[in-house]
């Protein structure tokens, strides 16, 4: 007999099950998860955490005509499983299988995609207004974390909410932790809420109520009712900050006990006005290793995925507190990712010196520049993608003051598997295009080790350093001993051909020289080192004799390539990078493969550059 899940091909199916079906379905959703993300790699423990909230939603709404609106999107697999994908979810974060995240081009229930948080509420209320305007009468529904619910866009759009009092469910999804720790005054209010004895009162006469119950299929029926009936007591209205933005709040609910959760969603289905339903689960539910360590469960990496060698991460880690130690003014500052971006150990070892502002990338930044001009030497540690959200702070408040911030900016290039949400290649273009900012792209760990040296120890100016995600290459080249602004360093000497290669393409760039050089094309590899303020001038005499080549991990529109030509007018210049379109997920080798960006892509293009100059000369 097949198991239930995989007599599910259409989501309407799941409200024609029992309760009793569908406790079997959320076991055999979890195992299905486990099964697959422990060998491919993914987000785990937010995704076990949702699995009866998923459920849930598809008994209670009917995604083929309601709107449900996913925040950040790593949360979905149960939601790929229940919407059509099941027999393609071994493929997820796979090079053409599915997305880790929502799609609308996967999809027709990805109603709004997503990767980076607290984007939610806002598209779903433009989903209601939409709505309003055109006289239909579908559900909308956002989801929300309690980490992305403090992010500024978040509050805007419950903000905004309140002055529209149109029919919308906001459904805060609250595991007490996003990725790390969340922090702030909101965070001190969610628990509040959850430590009022209202909750406890609620949450015992539901459990007892099902306790009495002889059969389990005939449990909804009644505990809906019994919910139904003490909703009214969950409401806490002079200790809810949601409804001093008018906005009614219900909770806290358990959010994996199935018939509590279905019957408070039905309840509130039907209250007019916007409503938000808060809901309590466990990252990581029902797999032991993720409850206990949900950290370093929310992505895991496949069982064959190695990660041997220094990384880029654990450098920066390294040389910031070496640094700091000498140094008592540097500070540092993440956006709710002291462990992703290196932070950890500075954080124990520096606590008053170290700042989680939580998913708040501009605050974070407007926070540094107020550092800097009290005196201190803030480092804001952060993803490439991330780094987007901020444009306007960076301009604003940073650079237009010329206010001294070190930005780290992590994972920047092709990322793999999480795909174009988190590829972190737009950090070139945007540094470049603002004056008074500085930009370096560390080839190894040992020149990014010497760059955060020489740049704190001087910190005169914004500065940004980009680096890759991973391992170093294994390509090593002797450093100079000092990286002032404005210098370079040629890694390989050849006579026809000038490849200037951006940080973590100086190793491909040597690769591809190696192919050229069995080819007759003599290749001279230089390292920019930083790419603004460029080293123009050194770059113009080594180019005078030779066809420069530039070639960069990042957008090719606006950048480095792109920047360096128009210094260089004099001389035609072959700008490679990653084309002008968004980057899908896969691994990072298929990725460089498919963009022409490996060493054989490479040499392909750089020889078929050099036969049309010939040609024309």
């Amino acid at each position: 007999m097949l198991q239930i899940l995989d007599r599910i091909q259409y989501p309407s199916q799941i409200a024609d099950l029992t309760l009793e079906e569908r406790v079997t379905l959320a076991a055999e959703i979890r195992e299905r998860i486990i099964g697959v993300i422990c060998k491919t790699g993914g987000h785990l423990a937010s995704s076990l955490g949702v699995v009866e909230l998923t459920i849930a939603l598809l008994t209670i709404y009917d995604p083929e005509n309601d709107k449900i609106v996913w925040d950040v999107g790593h949360q979905t697999y149960p939601w790929k499983l229940l919407t059509g994908r099941r027999e393609l979810f071994h493929t997820i974060r796979q090079t053409g299988g599915l997305s880790g995240f929502p799609r609308r081009s996967e999809s027709k229930y990805d109603t709004f995609g997503t990767g980076h948080s607290s984007t939610s509420i806002s598209a779903a209320l433009g989903f209601a207004a939409a709505r309003d305007l055109s006289g239909r009468t579908e559900r909308v529904v956002a989801v929300i974390g309690d980490g992305s619910i403090t992010a500024g866009l978040a509050l805007e759009g419950i903000n905004n909410v309140g002055a529209l009092q149109t029919d919308v469910t906001i459904i805060l999804n609250d595991n007490e932790m996003s990725i790390s720790k969340n922090v702030g005054a909101l965070s001190k209010h969610l628990n509040k809420l959850l430590t009022d004895p209202t909750y406890n009162k609620f949450k015992d006469g539901v459990w007892k109520a099902l306790g009495k119950l002889p059969s389990l299929g005939d449990r909804m029926r009644i505990a809906a009712h019994e919910v139904s009936s003490a909703i009214k007591k969950t409401i806490v209205t002079p200790a809810s900050i949601f409804e001093e933005f008018g906005v009614t709040y219900f909770g806290p609910i358990p959010g994996h006990d199935l018939a509590a959760l279905t019957g408070v969603m039905q309840r509130v289905k039907n209250i007019p006005g916007p409503v938000l339903v808060h809901v309590i689960t466990k990252k990581g539910k029902g797999y032991s290793p993720a409850e206990i360590q949900p950290v370093s469960h929310h992505g895991i990496s496949g069982a064959e995925i190695k990660h041997p060698g220094v990384t880029f991460t654990k450098a920066f880690s390294e040389a910031l507190l070496d640094v700091a130690e000498k140094d008592p003014t540097v500070v540092a500052i993440t956006a709710a990712m002291p462990d992703g971006t290196g932070l950890t150990e500075f954080a124990k070892k520096y606590p008053l010196r170290f700042f989680d502002v939580g998913i708040a990338e501009q605050h974070a930044v407007t926070f540094a520049a107020g550092l800097a001009f009290g005196g201190t030497k803030p480092v804001v540690a952060v993803y490439s993608s991330f780094m987007q959200r901020c444009y306007d702070q960076v301009i604003h408040d940073v650079a237009l003051q010329n206010a001294p911030v070190l930005f780290a900016m992590d994972r920047a290039g092709v990322v793999g598997a999480d795909g174009p949400t988190h590829h972190g290649i737009f950090d070139i273009p945007m540094f470049l295009s603002i004056p008074q900012l500085c930009l370096a792209a560390p080839r190894d760990c040992t020149v990014l080790k010497k760059l955060v040296s020489s740049v704190l120890s001087d910190l005169s100016e914004p500065t940004g350093i980009r680096y890759p995600r991973g391992k170093e290459p294994e390509l090593r080249f002797p450093s100079p001993d000092s990286l002032p602004k404005g210098t370079g360093q040629v890694v390989r000497k050849g006579d026809d051909v000038l490849l200037v290669a951006a940080g973590s393409m100086v190793s491909t760039a040597v690769h591809a020289a190696e192919l050229l050089e069995q080819r007759g094309i003599s290749v001279m590899v230089y390292d920019p080192i930083w790419l603004k303020p460029a080293p123009v001038e050194e770059l113009r005499k080594l180019a005078s004799s030779r066809l420069p080549v530039t070639l960069e991990e990042g957008s090719i529109c606006g950048g480095f390539g792109q920047f360096l030509a128009s210094s260089l007018p004099e001389c035609s210049t072959l700008c490679l990078g990653i084309p002008d379109e968004f980057v899908p997920h896969g691994s990072t080798s298929e990725l460089f493969a498919d963009l022409g960006l490996d060493p054989t892509g490479v040499a392909a293009s750089i020889e078929k550059h050099v036969k049309a100059i010939h040609e024309a000369s």
